[in-house]
């Protein structure tokens, strides 16, 4: 701002990753800031509480952060000043297999080629280029789609793989069941049937993740992140206004910018007359992805894995081969919940001490259900953990389980349990929530949210973008 001139200011909606991000680059340059969350503890999927017994902390939402240490924005930020501590498991995921043993990914490329044996040069030759590139790859990555992206070349190499289904790039590339197993579990986090245009994409950018910058839990849970987002926040004087949920814009104090890291359904509630017909009209098309069936566990032990390579990660997919996790991920595209389900499950209390009492561990547990599903899918969860880890439910000391509705209720973001912002389609993952993307109608009001680029994740590029957007038309 130029000397004398009146303070801008900003209101953000939403304190996630996303809205503490906006609220950041919106201090940083000289706006005064008031920040408003709904849930008694900021965080939106960032948070670390107590859901079984007294002394086990849980993560809410995500536990495992590749993106979270690999985030431009974060990256940026002292939050290591602030009490930001991540830790490397010894390998950034496992994956058991039916004859007892795992296959496992590796930090390092080498280890990685050794890992797979006959597959290990064509798993190099497909994430090397951008693994080797990490801060550059990610520059373009994780913005909007740009038309002079600042890496054409490797943008449009990461493209030309990335359209392709899980299944179709994987036949291309593998020939050993192994392999096939480990990319299909990664795949899956991208909440699309492996047959799937694009469904190839997450694999690609998690996988190269995993050998750029690991897939790391931070020292005390998500929370460490948050807190910390909230610390850096705290030298510009802004503190989060916790329990401070907004029904309306109009009730918002006069402001020159409004940020709302909330999704098109909910700013749609909100906005009053404030936004156009027809961006109306199209913020009313966007379409939320499936939920997720979510169990948190107290442990007594340590999950007994038959194969003990899985106690050398805090990720462990759980699903069986290529074949069976395709055929759970298609069930969840067609509305169905599937017999054998395609589990994602962390345990991190295996490296942080602090999660639980001494002795004593927790875990997570999610599956991929139909967005607002109430089905009961704890024992199709639990017999497929016991499937690898014989004896695990004698180690349950206690379960909280988290239906779609239940997640939306701890976080309005999360529609129906739709923990990545929205259906994740081929024009929503090029233009979401509309082709407006971070902007409005109304040249004031910015979405921030997972539902706008890059999409879900911790990482704070949503709100980092919609911010440095909003601060470049202000000016």
């Amino acid at each position: 701002m130029t000397p004398g001139s009146k303070t801008r200011s900003a209101c953000v909606i939403g304190a996630g990753p996303n809205g503490l991000a906006a609220a950041i680059v919106l201090a940083q340059a000289g706006l005064s800031v008031d920040v408003y969350e709904a849930q008694p503890i900021a965080g939106g999927g960032a948070r670390t509480m107590e859901l079984t017994l007294p002394g086990f902390q849980h993560d809410f939402g995500s536990a495992v952060h590749p993106l979270g240490i690999g985030s431009p924005f974060f990256s940026s930020l002292p939050l290591h000043t602030y009490g930001l501590e991540w830790i490397q498991p010894r390998a950034a995921a496992a994956h058991p297999l039916d004859d007892g043993s795992a296959v496992t990914l590796e930090h390092s490329l080498d280890d990685a080629a050794l890992e797979l044996g006959s597959d290990g040069a064509a798993w190099r030759r497909l994430f090397e280029p951008f693994a080797a590139r990490w801060k550059a790859f990610t520059e373009d990555a994780l913005q909007p789609i740009q038309p002079l992206p600042r890496h054409p070349f490797l943008l449009a190499k990461f493209g030309l793989a990335a359209i392709h289904s899980a299944r179709a790039l994987a036949n291309s590339k593998f020939r050993k069941a192994r392999s096939m197993a480990l990319f299909a579990g990664i795949a899956a986090h991208s909440v699309l049937s492996l047959d799937a245009p694009f469904s190839s994409a997450a694999a690609l950018m998690l996988g190269t993740a995993a050998h750029a910058v690991g897939w790391p839990i931070p020292k005390g849970g998500a929370g460490s992140i948050t807190r910390a987002l909230c610390g850096y926040l705290g030298q510009f004087g802004i503190e989060v206004q916790n329990s401070r949920p907004v029904d309306s814009l109009a009730a918002l104090p006069k402001c020159d910018l409004t940020l709302c890291d909330v999704t098109p359904s909910q700013l749609l509630r909100i906005s009053g007359s404030r936004l156009s017909s027809s961006y109306c009209r199209q913020l009313e098309k966007y379409r939320y992805g499936p939920g997720v069936f979510k169990v948190d566990y107290a442990l007594s032990s340590p999950i007994p894995w038959k194969a003990g390579e899985c106690k050398r990660s805090a990720t462990v997919h759980v699903g069986g081969s290529f074949d069976e996790i395709a055929a759970s991920e298609y069930d969840m595209s067609r509305a169905r919940h599937s017999d054998r389900p395609f589990v994602l499950l962390t345990q991190p209390s295996l490296f942080d001490a602090s999660r639980a009492p001494e002795g004593k561990h927790t875990a997570w547990a999610y599956c991929h259900v139909p967005n607002g599903s109430n089905f009961d899918m704890l024992e199709r969860v639990e017999s497929q953990i016991e499937r690898f880890a014989p004896g695990f439910r004698d180690c349950v000391l206690a379960r909280h389980v988290l239906r779609p509705a239940d997640l939306e209720a701890m976080d309005a973001n999360l529609v129906g349990g739709d923990i990545v912002g929205g259906a994740s389609n081929m024009w929503q993952m090029l233009f979401r929530p509309t082709w407006h993307q971070y902007a409005t109608s109304t040249s004031d009001i910015y979405l921030c949210s997972a539902s706008t680029p890059p999409g879900g994740g911790v990482h704070g590029m949503c709100g980092y973008n919609a911010a440095t957007l909003a601060i470049r038309r202000l000016k």
